[in-house]
């Protein structure tokens, strides 16, 4: 199955039909802690941004490096003459307020209704520019071309590539229908790509971005489906006798690891991403789920209640010995890898509580998180936060977590909850 929760839901899951009810995914964003060193930026209103932009331009901007967690907005409406040129400047002010760099641009006619948009960001102590960017698009791209600024910014800033123009899937879940959508990773713009009576789980993002890979009871059995996000075209690439479940992407997106029961119990096999005959991976008397490819699609992580209750292991993906990689709590499970590959994160159930954990490959083990119901952690492309899915006010939410744990954001769902959250590549169409 999807996970050892999910052993329980699914099984309740598959008694549930009934019609369903209309589902909001708005999101409302509740950024909490913030760390130390934060870096003081100021977004500047752009020139003519509101008469020809709609005014959501640099509040997107100014959102996404909040939610970061690495920078700290510095109001400068108290400054006289909002800046739209390097000329505009009068640095000693900024200094003054402790502003560290400054972004400014313009927002132009341009023909057939489009329109170009340029930004500068500038440095206040060195006078200089970091980085820049001119855009023409039309008024319908206006929230894509902020989040490539904040991109721009950031990479500008930390050396780091940005993630504000990537997106998250997710299963909405109000009432009894389920809801498969994709969002901004601010939680705007959400699209459902799959409305179903019965339970949708464990999306998956192809490492191109254009395909998402799922669990669908629609059949009465759990499947394992491939959707192309550019078409809408979906198979089933897994519907073996028993149970299919807890698709996993290889990095080169080749080929998927993927649950089964047709020997008896849930074991792992590989098979190619389109189809076709499975290659069983580990043989265990036990549970065996929730697999994870490596970067280097060497190694697989998973869940096994081998030991006696659920533990994570690892394997080469050719076969061969398993080690045991978590030691501490008895419950310990969800695992994904780190984009440079060099931790792990995890949800543990310790006193009640599950918990999402990171631990470094080879090292100790920290908590991200404090509970009480954490789960299915997934990090973002550039491994710099990892998104899960907790409890706030009798409600399934997502927060997003920085990885050092000083910060994270709150993406709150009206009218239902949201389960499995999944952050994608960068560069998705």
């Amino acid at each position: 199955m999807a996970n050892f929760r999910t052993l329980i839901y699914a099984g309740m899951a598959l008694m549930l039909a009934a019609a369903m009810p209309a589902a909001r995914a708005e999101m409302v964003i509740d950024i909490i802690g913030g760390g130390a060193n934060r870096h003081a930026i100021t977004i500047a209103p752009f020139k003519d941004e509101t008469a020809r932009a709609g005014g959501n331009l640099t509040p997107v901007v100014r959102n996404d490096l909040s939610l970061s967690g690495e920078f700290r907005l510095v109001d400068g409406a108290d400054v006289p003459n909002v800046p739209f040129e390097p000329a505009d400047l009068k640095y000693p002010l900024w200094q003054a307020k402790g502003v560290q760099s400054i972004a400014i641009g313009k927002v132009e006619a341009a023909p057939g209704g489009q329109m170009t948009i340029s930004f500068r960001l500038m440095d206040i102590a060195q006078h200089k520019q970091l980085t820049a960017g001119q855009f023409t698009v039309g008024p319908d791209r206006v929230r894509e071309v902020a989040h490539t600024i904040a991109d721009m910014i950031y990479e500008a800033i930390t050396g780091q590539k940005g993630i504000f123009n990537t997106r998250i899937a997710y299963v909405l879940k109000s009432g009894r229908s389920y809801q498969l959508q994709i969002a901004d990773v601010d939680g705007a713009r959400a699209q459902t790509i799959l409305r179903s009576k019965e339970p949708i789980m464990s999306p998956v993002w192809s490492p191109n971005g254009r395909y998402l890979a799922y669990v669908s009871f629609e059949t009465q059995k759990p499947v394992v489906w491939v959707q192309d996000l550019a078409t809408g075209s979906r198979r089933a690439v897994a519907n073996f006798k028993g149970s299919n479940s807890a698709p996993a992407w290889s990095p080169d997106g080749s080929t998927l690891a993927v649950v089964l029961t047709t020997s008896g119990n849930s074991q792992i096999y590989l098979m190619n991403a389109s189809g076709g005959s499975p290659r069983r991976v580990v043989h265990s008397d036990g549970i065996d789920t929730e697999p994870t490819f490596t970067p280097d699609g060497g190694r697989l992580l998973f869940v096994s209640d081998r030991a006696g209750g659920p533990q994570i292991y690892s394997v080469p993906t050719q076969g061969g010995a398993v080690q045991r990689l978590s030691w501490n709590g008895g419950y310990n499970v969800s695992p994904r890898v780190a984009p440079d590959g060099k931790s792990f994160t995890y949800v543990r159930r310790e006193g009640g509580k599950f918990r999402v954990v990171i631990q470094e490959m080879g090292g100790g083990d920290r908590y991200l998180s404090d509970g009480p119901d954490n789960e299915r952690p997934s990090y973002a492309p550039n491994g710099r936060m990892v998104l899960y899915a907790s409890e706030a006010g009798g409600k399934s939410v997502l927060y997003a977590a920085t990885v050092d744990g000083s910060s994270k954001m709150k993406l709150a769902v009206i009218n239902g909850d949201v389960q499995d959250p999944a952050w994608g590549p960068f560069n998705a169409p």
